[in-house]
């Protein structure tokens, strides 16, 4: 098959293999959560019977329960310390490699463990490259408590960051009930459809009360493998120490 008549789940399969091409023998690896990270997952543990030795950490339930099924030794963070690496994907990714995560509810854990790691590596199909973040909501995990305050909290500050909307909403599942994050926490998604200053919107989260993590991963990536029509392409910011093979 062509490249540029790849289906889309075989550019995010191609950037999880490249990113396998970045683990050595002995590494604590972190596993990230979604679709991308899944791919990673499966090569990881085809390595891992092939003789490759590495501890993972996940940074989900669902992770964990893959990465056991596909045979990768598992610890928790606590236990590994510093982590060599860190593979994921993402959201949405910008030229600076400031991203979006957390669509599927794992923002906290997800970004305990990248920053915990020497160097985090996100892959991508091409879709997820953006001039500007924001098309996709931005989840913000906020705590049970006083949720309602919290949320008035976030809507009625989002417009001093440039964003393009303001639209505030509790995440539920199917059935209509409160969706509940492996910490037991919520989730609002913010609908902004661009956001004009990331940076400080990050930080104005950051800060408010109630908020356990947002979604602006900002300063946490390394690089970013990206797979397309076009083949696979690496995206670094200025200095970064993930080494060329």
């Amino acid at each position: 098959m062509k490249a540029n008549a790849m289906p889309l789940e075989e550019y995010k399969k191609a950037a999880a293999l490249k990113a396998l091409e970045y683990v050595a023998d002995g590494m604590k690896v972190g596993l990230g959560t979604g679709s991308t990270a899944d791919h990673f997952i499966r090569a990881l543990g085809e390595a891992v019977e092939n003789g490759l030795r590495v501890i993972g950490v996940s940074t989900s339930v669902r992770t964990e329960k893959l990465a056991r099924e596909c045979g990768v030794p598992l610890v928790d963070i606590d236990a590994a310390g510093q982590l060599d690496l860190t593979v994921d994907g993402a959201d949405e990714v910008d030229p600076d490699l400031r991203l979006i995560k957390g669509g599927g509810g794992a923002l906290l854990r997800e970004k305990i463990v990248a920053s915990g790691s020497s160097r985090v590596l996100i892959i991508a199909d091409e879709g997820k490259m953006v001039s500007r973040l924001g098309a996709f909501p931005l989840p913000v995990e906020i705590s049970p408590f006083a949720w309602k305050t919290t949320s008035r909290r976030i809507r009625d500050s989002l417009s001093q960051f440039d964003v393009g909307n303001v639209a505030v909403a509790l995440r539920r599942n199917k059935d209509m009930s409160s969706f509940i994050t492996d910490g037991g926490h919520y989730i609002l998604d913010c609908d902004l459809r661009s956001i004009g200053d990331p940076d400080g919107l990050a930080a104005f989260l950051d800060s408010l009360p109630g908020v356990m993590e947002h979604g602006l991963f900002i300063g946490l990536a390394s690089a970013a493998i990206i797979a397309g029509a076009s083949g696979v392409r690496i995206v670094r910011p200025e200095g970064s120490l993930l080494p060329v093979l």
